[in-house]
């Protein structure tokens, strides 16, 4: 990584929305810090760094903002590309993971031939909260016969617990944390 940003001009580029979705809520908007190419390159290299020690097959990508940075991770690791995706959106036989929120349940997909017996797979997201996506996307890798290296992620709300979901779920990292 040759660059001259550090992990809290990062931070700075990622605007904060207040109320949204709903009332209360601090929103964290990667949008502002994705269409400046540097950081983008940053972001993409930091999370790449993370895992330069393992042996990747699969970089698992999380609907929708896991494939913004899951598809360059990817590329740079010389790997291939999984997309994990909400119900009926993959074309070929699944296998679906439901998962609790604050008020329901939702359920994540993967094609059931997309990981081969033991192949070593990092499943990535823009953002940990509460878990439970990642949680889902873990067990889905591990129904399929990956061999589950880690999670990361770009954004780890702290205060919500997510990384606590996550203990048997490998290295886990988050470069930025609120």
């Amino acid at each position: 990584m040759t660059t001259t940003l550090s992990i809290e001009d990062v931070k700075e580029k990622i605007r904060a929305v207040q109320d949204f979705p709903k009332k209360g809520i601090v929103f964290r908007d990667i949008t502002t810090g994705i269409k400046d190419g540097e950081t983008m390159r940053y972001m993409i290299d930091y999370l790449c760094e993370q895992y330069k020690e393992f042996k990747i097959d699969y970089i698992a990508g999380i609907e929708s903002r896991g494939f913004i940075f899951g598809m360059p991770m990817a590329y740079k690791l010389g790997c291939g590309f999984i997309p994990i995706r909400k119900p009926n959106k993959l074309p070929a036989e699944t296998i679906s993971e439901s998962y609790g929120l604050e008020y329901g349940t939702d359920t994540i997909e993967i094609h059931k031939d997309s990981i081969e017996e033991g192949a070593n797979v990092l499943v990535v997201d823009d953002l940990l909260a509460t878990g439970g996506t990642a949680v889902a996307a873990c067990n889905l890798v591990r129904k399929v016969g990956g061999n589950l290296i880690g999670a990361c992620f770009l954004i780890e709300l702290n205060e919500l617990g997510g990384r606590k979901k996550l203990q048997d779920c490998g290295k886990i990292v988050s470069m930025l944390q609120y």
